[in-house]
């Protein structure tokens, strides 16, 4: 929410957090994609709340597991695993694989749901997986996560710096960026 209303500072809208609006209960995310599940998500609470409503999907994608996590990222270990837990088990499933096999991406759709229409924005950023944890900040992979233009984790990053290069946080500049640009004006109230 805060890096969300950070993005789209200046362009007149008001963030508003599930825990603000009446909009109680999950939704199933029954797609096949992250754009799926994202505009599923949105959907979903923008017929709860009326109001235009942004939602995201996100995850980690390897390639010698054939793009698992993927959608199932934050179900990865099992329902109620920690981060710890979800990494432990992907350090586990890699175990013994050269650097070259591990590399990973990840992925984050941003999509936003409004009375008459509905648009994605998909993101993505490429890097290895470490064969062991690194750094502090962040949450989920940040950990294993290593983004080698930086030579860097993403938990070594200070969350300004990843929010200017991850995955999410691209796809929600473009997102804010579209806003921004006029189209602001013809979704009506946000």
């Amino acid at each position: 929410m805060e890096e969300i209303g950070e993005l789209l500072a200046g362009s007149g809208t008001t963030i508003v957090g599930l825990d603000e609006v009446e909009a109680v209960g999950d939704v199933e995310e029954t797609g096949s994609t992250f754009g799926e599940n994202a505009l599923i998500k949105a959907r979903y609470y923008h017929s709860l709340t009326g109001l235009v409503t942004l939602a995201d999907d996100s995850g980690l994608e390897v390639e010698a597991l054939a793009g698992l996590p993927g959608i199932r990222s934050a179900r990865y270990a099992g329902p109620g695993a920690t981060d710890q837990e979800r990494i432990e088990k992907l350090l586990s499933e890699l175990k013994g694989r050269a650097e070259g096999e591990r590399r990973a991406r990840f992925v984050c759709a941003a999509g936003i749901v409004w009375k008459n229409g509905q648009r994605l924005f998909v993101e993505e950023v490429s890097g290895s997986i470490m064969t062991r944890p690194r750094g502090a900040n962040g949450f989920g992979y940040d950990p294993v996560f290593y983004y080698p233009l930086l030579g860097r984790t993403f938990a070594e990053l200070a969350r300004g710096e990843k929010g200017r290069i991850s995955h999410r946080g691209k796809a929600f500049q473009r997102l804010a960026l579209w806003l921004k640009q006029g189209f602001l004006d013809t979704l009506g109230p946000c």
